[in-house]
């Protein structure tokens, strides 16, 4: 994507602080790995960096730490630092479910008021959501990602699906039965079994957590619920039928991408990046690729798609608060999110960039990222979101041991014993 380089010097003059602050701050940004890596030219997180340095006309210069790959390895190391005070931690790339427990601990600043709306005009809801915790904004929107599904028109068409029209995950798990093909899933014990389980049950109309924000003991959980049992069904139905691949409890999105270039896959649910791998990896296949919105869990009931994405925040515990928040300002800035999308692929959390002709060209799929990321489903927003993910992930595994009338209540009654103290994870 030799346009990232370009895009990223558009207009970010205008985001830089004029020097009034106080002099120059040396500012201290964890990413996660994003495909940019360390050098500036990839695209990435750091590109971006480098960028608004130059353009704060000295008030501030960002240098950068690599995070771990895992969410959840990300997560321990900056608990790690922000729970020591380490003021070598300025701004930080946040997966959007730790936030709240981030916030909660009180190690993250609020943002200011008066960038408030800087952060939150033009961005999509769910991600302004997932930024906000009891009615506090503490983060800003970076991106914001969505997963589609994805397919081979020519197996839709055997099997018979108007694509045109909203399928469900029935239909979906039907027609590659019926076609011998397979539909990729992430049910590895991993954060990416949660996406899929959240999903199914958001798109159930129902929510995993029912009274986010509460205190453990007082969380009310909706696995046992109409949506949750729609969900465990969905599950056992890809793993009895055969169709989840040849190792469905071993796959994540890599697995998944790779199993989807093999002549038998037919279907699969993934993030926006594929796109770009799959015409990089040059499939011979590739003009019998399509895509549409992710399968409903329920027929006539919306679906809500996965959201992911990275909120950025800055720690409590930094000296450079004010200058950080002006680095955040120009990181996020409708100009940066064009230029890391079509460096990288993730999606952008502000709005106007979808209607950017450079983005519609990289990204023909460009309105339904958009129309995926409004009508999304965020995982919980709760304080407590790493014991609750672990123990789904723990009872939903294998995908071959998921049942609709016992997975649900045994899941809910260990979140239950966790959160009150009476079980370990």
């Amino acid at each position: 994507m030799a346009a990232a380089a370009t895009a990223a010097s558009l207009g970010l003059a205008a985001c830089g602080d004029d020097g009034s602050s106080g002099g120059s701050a040396r500012l201290t940004w964890y990413i996660n790995p994003d495909g940019g890596g360390s050098d500036p030219a990839g695209g990435g997180q750091a590109q971006l960096a480098k960028e608004c340095s130059d353009a704060s006309d000295g008030a501030y210069d960002i240098s950068i730490q690599l995070l771990p790959n895992s969410a959840s390895d990300q997560r321990q190391q900056l608990l790690r630092r922000l729970a020591s005070q380490d003021k070598g931690v300025d701004i930080m790339s946040i997966d959007p479910v730790f936030v709240a427990e981030f916030a909660e601990a009180g190690y993250l600043a609020p943002v200011p008021e008066d960038k408030v709306s800087t952060f939150t005009d033009d961005v999509v809801d769910p991600a302004v959501t997932n930024a906000t915790w009891k009615d506090e904004l503490v983060a800003a929107p970076f991106w914001a990602n969505t997963q589609v599904l994805w397919y081979r028109k020519s197996v839709a068409k055997e099997a018979g699906l108007d694509m045109t029209k909203p399928v469900t995950w029935d239909q979906v798990i039907d027609a590659a039965k019926k076609t011998d093909s397979n539909i990729g899933v992430q049910a590895s014990r991993y954060e990416g079994y949660m996406v899929w389980i959240n999903a199914l049950v958001e798109g159930g109309g129902d929510h995993i957590v029912e009274n986010p924000g509460a205190d453990g003991p007082e969380l009310k959980f909706g696995l046992e619920s109409e949506g949750g049992k729609k969900a465990a069904e969905i599950i056992q139905k890809l793993n009895d039928d055969g169709v989840g691949g040849p190792a469905l409890g071993s796959t994540d999105e890599t697995s998944t991408l790779d199993m989807f270039q093999n002549e038998q896959a037919g279907f699969m649910v993934n993030w926006p990046y594929v796109y770009a791998a799959l015409r990089g990896a040059e499939v011979d296949w590739i003009k019998d690729l399509a895509w549409t919105r992710y399968p409903q869990t329920t027929e006539g009931t919306e679906s809500k798609p996965p959201l992911g994405g990275i909120e950025m925040g800055v720690a409590q515990s930094s000296s450079n608060q004010e200058q950080a928040w002006e680095a955040v300002e120009c990181l996020t800035s409708q100009e940066s999110q064009k230029a890391y999308m079509l460096g990288t692929g993730n999606p952008a959390a502000r709005k106007a960039v979808y209607d950017d002709a450079d983005i519609k060209k990289d990204f023909p799929m460009a309105a339904l990222i958009r129309q995926s990321l409004d009508s999304s489903g965020p995982r919980p927003l709760t304080q407590y979101y790493g014991d609750v993910s672990s123990g789904i992930q723990r009872e939903y595994s294998p995908p071959g041991s998921v049942t609709p009338d016992k997975t649900p209540e045994q899941t809910t009654q260990l979140l239950k014993d966790v959160l009150n103290g009476d079980a370990l994870l």
